[in-house]
């Protein structure tokens, strides 16, 4: 492989970069633009107002911002994979696993520790969401 190779290969993770980026940037302004129309008179974003008033479900900015940060999340991995390929890694779960695998445990743990938080009426949910960010530390770091 010559010099060459490698600044076609690089141009070549630009332009899917700039694929996985531009939609999620997209959405993303759409959210805020949606949110922005869906204000009160005052002009402050309202927080419990529907994103599409009358539609078939009731999206509000809470809901869309956690789904927009998830897919987030899956294009940053997705770009760590391609930039820097990995090996899995044996941990203290006792399997092989890789980022993404990590990932996966660690948004299942935080879903469970959210509910398991409800349940418990153990305080504000925000404190659940530090724990479930412990906890996701924790596992990207051991496991």
């Amino acid at each position: 492989m010559n010099d060459s190779d490698d600044i076609r290969v690089s141009h070549g993770h630009k332009g899917l970069f700039a694929a996985l980026i531009v939609p999620w940037v997209a959405v993303g302004i759409f959210l805020l633009v949606a949110a922005m129309r869906a204000s009160g008179e005052d002009g402050a974003i309202a927080w419990t107002a529907s994103l599409n008033p009358g539609g078939w479900m009731a999206w509000v900015l809470p809901t869309a911002l956690f789904f927009w940060l998830v897919a987030g999340t899956l294009v940053l991995f997705s770009i760590l994979a391609i930039r820097y390929p990995e090996t899995p890694r044996l941990g203290v779960l006792g399997i092989e696993t890789t980022r993404g695998d990590r990932l996966f445990i660690s948004l299942l743990a935080a879903g469970f520790i959210n509910l398991a938080w409800l349940s418990m009426a153990l305080g504000p949910q925000y404190l659940a969401l530090v724990v479930s960010l412990v906890v996701a530390a924790a596992i990207f770091r051991f496991a």
